[in-house]
């Protein structure tokens, strides 16, 4: 436990006092839709949180329709394409980055963003934070242990 603590205030340091404007990623399942069905309870998250990695490092509008396009193939891919087309018609109209929402496409970033392409300053954020949320993770899995 005092490790997991220790690299949590690391990584919470090393977010503030050396990367820009780019925050940690969120996730929180399929936002307001439910993560699978009543038999299958978290059927198709995993295609939600592939999605919200998407939505919160940004980028164009066609990038975002890819990731919008992306969700709506694994939920069908799962068993149930009535269902994917009624998550995809909910992210095209709820997701847009000038929606001062949490779950906006490129949330990790400050509003009003939009889109714009990733520069090369850009992508090097993106990995800097999936590598701490993946050292971050591989702890708490060795902890579990």
């Amino acid at each position: 436990m005092i490790l997991l603590r220790f690299t949590i205030i690391m990584l919470t340091f090393h977010t503030v006092a050396f990367c820009g404007e780019l925050k940690p990623f969120t996730t929180d399942g399929c936002s307001a839709f439910p993560d699978g069905t009543n038999k299958h309870r978290s059927l198709w998250i995993n295609c939600c949180i592939r999605h919200d990695l998407a939505y919160w490092k940004g980028g164009t509008r066609a990038e975002r329709l890819r990731a919008d396009q992306a969700l709506e193939a694994c939920v069908a891919k799962v068993g149930e394409p009535e269902i994917a087309k009624i998550m995809l018609a909910g992210v095209r109209v709820g997701g847009s980055p000038y929606f001062p929402t949490s779950y906006r496409w490129g949330y990790g970033w400050p509003f009003a963003r939009g889109y714009q392409t990733l520069s090369d300053e850009d992508m090097v954020e993106v990995k800097q934070q999936m590598n701490q949320f993946r050292f971050l993770i591989e702890n708490i899995s060795r902890e579990l242990q």
